[in-house]
């Protein structure tokens, strides 16, 4: 796949790496920063190209022609757009991605982002991306991470095994003989980062980081038997109010009591206006007094959400050091990201750039696949992707899951049948138009992962 990306920054970056590792892509990035073209071509088996993402001239010095696909994720909205007409109009590129945050646009999705107007085939927004991962986290205490599947009637979910949780010290098959009304899987384990795919024999320690599916309506259960249970969030605080932490306050207030922390009097002033509910504040974060005043020890969770990494990193350190029970940070920096996720000063580490990674590869990847989460830093992936054909066509349609030829690396966790949710063992045969939900651990397998999901021609 001929693939051109317009933006070099930390998201465009991102995606150039985590598909310059895969073969079968061809990657081309465009930007205007000569600099950062050069560090990336260093780094990369990727082209480059410097010049302005909209132009048609550079458009096809990049190969806009033969292309594939665009994905304009440069800081400015316009460009991203214009870039998708320019794409559409005079080189007919058949896939367009733009990544547009003004809610402005988005608000008219429908009249504007279509083929006879702006053809943009599919929108990325990542403060509501994050916005959505943050709340998840926070509906679900001791989560490190949440990801929906099947309009959420399933989620894959990590969380950390402790000392003294009922199976901790046990082997993966007891789980089902603790919770005989349950049905799950672990997925996948990482034990010191490295990754385990799980037997029935397999021992689950303490510090494991365990990945398992469930019915959403059975996540709290599972997560019991492995950490000791935590009492449900009530007190929540919120620095930064930008777009994320606005949005979070707004989508948390009417369950929780919500505090936004924001140096800009303005803003303080426009937050007043549309929240309802949460209680807004005016200052610094990261001032210890103020911290104190609103009684940070009584706070369940903290989350900083500011545009500035270190001020992130240094509130949470602080809420942390002064009571505060849980918090989470987000970290721009792929750098800070791998340093706070070795140290024990931060519960939870949310990286934009992987969150928004996984939207962008659901419109990647071949085959029907629906969705995409990447884990561990992009590493590893969660795919959901539905089954077309018959017992002919397909790889994987009337075949039991233990007949499979899955990569090595790769499991099936769950399949999604008629909204149905059917967890994963090795006598459930697969049928036509099954949604499954597969663990990849090994990103060189993912192309051998498509091909078992590519629909047959006479499907078209």
């Amino acid at each position: 796949m001929k693939i051109i990306i317009l933006g070099a920054g930390r998201v465009g970056g991102n995606l150039a790496q985590n598909l310059g590792r895969e073969a079968a892509s061809d990657i081309t990035v465009v930007d205007n920063d000569g600099d950062t073209l050069r560090d990336l071509q260093d780094r990369l088996d990727i082209r480059t190209v410097k010049g302005h993402a909209s132009h048609p001239d550079v458009l096809r010095q990049a190969g806009a022609e033969e292309a594939d696909m665009i994905i304009a994720v440069t800081n400015s909205d316009e460009v991203n757009m214009m870039a998708c007409q320019v794409g559409h109009t005079v080189y007919h590129t058949p896939t367009k991605i733009a990544r547009v945050r003004a809610t402005g646009y988005l608000s008219h999705e429908e009249e504007i982002f279509g083929n006879d107007a702006m053809p943009v085939d599919f929108l990325v927004n990542p403060e509501q991306i994050v916005t959505e991962d943050l709340k998840q986290l926070i509906e679900h205490p001791g989560a490190l991470q949440v990801m929906d599947f099947a309009s959420g009637q399933v989620k894959l979910v990590a969380t950390r095994a402790y000392y003294g949780g009922p199976l901790v010290d046990q082997e993966v098959r007891n789980l089902r003989q603790h919770m005989p009304s349950i049905d799950t899987r672990v997925a996948a384990i990482f034990r010191r980062d490295r990754p385990i795919i799980p037997e029935g024999s397999t021992v689950i320690e303490p510090d494991d980081e365990v990945f398992f599916i469930a019915a959403s309506a059975d996540i709290q259960a599972v997560m019991s038997e492995l950490r000791r249970t935590e009492r449900p969030y009530r007190r929540i605080v919120i620095a930064g109010g930008g777009h994320i932490g606005a949005g979070l306050a707004r989508s948390l207030e009417q369950r929780y009591r919500v505090f936004i922390i924001e140096q800009s009097k303005q803003v303080c002033y426009e937050l007043s206006e549309t929240l309802d509910h949460a209680i807004v504040l005016a200052g610094d974060a990261s001032d210890s007094d103020l911290l104190m005043g609103e009684n940070i020890e009584e706070t369940d969770v903290f989350c900083s959400v500011t545009n500035d990494d270190e001020v992130n990193i240094m509130s949470c350190m602080l809420a942390k050091s002064l009571g505060a029970r849980k918090v989470i940070s987000l970290i721009n920096n792929p750098a800070y990201v791998d340093l706070i996720q070795r140290s024990d000063d931060i519960d939870i580490v949310v990286s934009p750039q992987q969150s928004t990674l996984g939207s962008i590869l659901s419109h990647i990847r071949l085959g029907d696949v629906v969705k995409v989460h990447t884990l561990r830093s992009g590493a590893a992936e969660a795919i959901e992707a539905i089954a077309h054909g018959d017992e002919r066509s397909s790889n994987v349609i009337g075949n039991t899951i233990e007949d499979i030829d899955l990569p090595e690396g790769t499991t099936i966790g769950a399949i999604v049948r008629d909204d149905k949710v059917i967890i994963a063992h090795d006598d459930i045969t697969v049928e036509a138009d099954d949604h499954i939900i597969l663990f990849v651990v090994d990103k060189k397998r993912i192309r051998d992962v498509e091909k078992l999901f590519q629909a047959p021609f006479s499907f078209f």
